[in-house]
């Protein structure tokens, strides 16, 4: 037990992440204090949160959210100050109460705040995986400048953060790493025909035969993208490049990612298909906790079968690994172009199979730039959309 309870920011409280995390704080009340939970529009899962576990501070990115939110806090008789907009996320990620800050806010809209947590040396608990596809070199540094920690909680990059050693900060030829194995299930459609997939439905996208997640994160699973994103990712959490890094498919869910070493040895985490897992195993690092989740029976899993990712099928893997390789702002226009074209399909406006065409063509028509400035990233970020959002327009 700590000898002071340590204080939590959830930013992006109602969306999956966020309420798992609170699922495993509840578990462990006497472990932590929640300080602050934010969300976009749901005001009335963030009221009931409020109730639950009596932040001092709630936050609603949108302001009419906001003003329905204090007035139900307000009716309730609850002592929380409700603040809004991207200055409120801000302002509860760098509160001088909060020691960890779980960043779960989906997409682009989770860096600014996500970044500032870093600035202001807390524990971030790294769910949003665009804040580090968007800004990695500026977010690294932010990390090690202000001696800030950063946990993985993909459950693919807290698997390997759990196989590395403890000095892998070193590099990881220096502790004999010779390949990340990273995993994939493979999405709704591994094996659907090929010629089915234009005619696929934002449903069918969403229904993902192994995790819960939002639909943004569902249809990236089922494109593939998410892993490419993660590919990207964990070029910077380990300091690597994409030549050292190997996608496995595994339909199964229960090997998270692998470590192989220059012995021939194979390091694997495995679990249940539950976020709670890495949540928890941030939450108490270096420490382990019970995070609620069910034990993994081998002999219920059976056979676990591993086949290699079909760049065709999924063309967001080449994407991702491109705007890894030209670096500079490319990973930004990369995932901008697929926030906008993700929605326009789940808008109904954009067949799944024109996703990746949106996004290499505003690849190709979005120059990539240095990424040495905050501004010159959300510059980037901002042509891509536009770039994406007219293509959409003219087709």
């Amino acid at each position: 037990m700590p000898a002071t309870i340590p204080g939590i920011t959830i930013l992006g409280a109602t969306g999956s992440i966020g309420v798992s995390t609170l699922e495993v704080i509840a578990a462990q009340k006497d472990r932590f204090r929640v300080v602050a939970l934010t969300a976009n529009t749901q005001v009335d899962r963030l009221f009931q949160q409020c109730q639950a576990f009596e932040p001092k501070f709630a936050v609603m990115v949108d302001a009419d959210a906001a003003q329905q939110l204090e007035s139900k806090i307000n009716r309730a008789g609850l002592e929380i100050q409700v603040l809004q907009g991207l200055d409120g996320l801000i302002e509860v990620a760098t509160l001088a109460q909060t020691d960890h800050v779980m960043a779960a806010i989906v997409g682009g809209a989770g860096l600014l705040p996500s970044l500032a947590a870093a600035e202001a040396g807390k524990r971030v608990l790294l769910a949003n995986k665009e804040a580090l596809v968007m800004s990695g070199q500026l977010f690294m540094d932010a990390v090690q400048k202000n001696g800030a920690e950063l946990l993985p909680i993909d459950s693919e990059h807290n698997a390997i953060f759990q196989c590395m050693p403890d000095h892998y900060c070193q590099g990881l030829a220096a502790v004999g790493v010779r390949k990340i194995l990273l995993t994939g299930s493979g999405g709704p459609f591994r094996n659907t025909p090929f010629e089915e997939l234009a005619r696929v439905t934002p449903d069918q996208a969403c229904a993902h035969p192994n995790w819960s997640m939002g639909r943004k994160i569902s249809v990236d699973s089922a494109t593939m993208m998410n892993k490419g994103l993660e590919l990207i990712e964990a070029c910077w959490l380990f300091d690597t490049s994409p030549d050292t890094i190997e996608i496995v498919v595994h339909p199964q869910s229960i090997i998270h990612s692998m470590v192989e070493y220059v012995d021939g040895s194979v390091l694997a985490q495995m679990g249940m298909p539950d976020m709670r897992t890495p949540i928890a195993h941030a939450l108490a690092w270096p420490q382990r906790m019970e995070s609620g989740v069910e034990r993994l029976d081998f002999f219920a899993c059976g056979q676990l079968d591993f086949q290699e990712p079909d760049y065709n099928r999924f063309p967001c893997l080449r994407l991702a690994e491109e705007a890894i390789r030209t670096g500079g702002t490319m990973p930004a226009i990369l995932n901008a172009a697929n926030e906008v074209a993700v929605q326009a399909f789940l808008d109904q406006k954009l067949p799944f199979t024109r996703i990746a065409v949106l996004i290499e063509k505003v690849m190709n028509s979005v120059d990539s730039r240095n990424a040495d400035s905050l501004d010159i990233i959300l510059e980037a970020d901002a042509r891509a959309r536009d770039a994406a959002s007219r293509m959409i327009l003219a087709a």
